[in-house]
């Protein structure tokens, strides 16, 4: 009965201290001399995120004839061999369904920025092996799923700035998000087709 009453009290006490944010502020505060501030050298490895502008993207280049060796060995399994098989994600057509009963939401009818697409090989492919292709790996591979969609040539070298460069078909079917707390300055214009 006595250690029951414990935890209820240590679970009130928790749950309190959250709601107050009385926890946050201890687990930061240096008072328990646990921890330290990150290094800059540290942050710069995690600090890896591509914008749509193409800011992030490191130096490195591939086509589309490179990425489709890398992607016959590392991603056919979970995609297919054109793209459009799966049995993960389907990575290829779909343009034109958005407006139909059944979208297909793809890299090439869904998706607005093609540094969207690099940055999400880069982190998360392969599935079993995420965050292990070298850049220039993925650039190519971001190139032939491009080259599979009809974005790009085979032979059209991809890197950081010609890659932001890429217009997808769906660029213009987002808009900005224009609340104050969101650092978007002004909407952009709507795109006039129906959703």
């Amino acid at each position: 009965m006595a250690t029951a009453r414990r935890i209820a009290i240590g679970l009130a006490w928790f749950c309190g201290a959250m709601a107050t944010g009385e926890l946050a502020r201890s687990a930061q505060s240096p008072t328990f001399g646990v921890g330290r501030a990150a290094r800059p050298d540290e942050i710069a490895a995690i600090d890896i995120d591509v914008r749509p502008d193409g800011r992030g993207l490191p130096r490195g280049s591939g086509t589309a004839v490179e990425g489709k060796q890398i992607y016959a060995t590392r991603c056919v399994t979970c995609h297919g061999a054109s793209g459009r098989e799966g049995p993960n994600d389907i990575l290829v057509g779909g343009q034109e369904s958005l407006l139909t009963q059944k979208p297909s939401k793809t890299v090439g009818s869904y998706w607005p920025y093609a540094t969207t697409l690099w940055d999400y090989v880069r982190r998360a492919m392969p599935f079993d092996h995420p965050g292990t292709l070298p850049v220039d790996d993925v650039y190519s591979v971001t190139a032939y799923v491009l080259y599979l969609n009809a974005i790009l040539g085979e032979r059209d070298v991809i890197d950081q700035t010609t890659l932001p460069k890429v217009k997808m078909p769906n660029r213009d079917g987002f808009v900005r998000d224009p609340r104050p707390d969101t650092g978007a300055a002004k909407p952009a214009p709507t795109s006039s087709r129906k959703r």
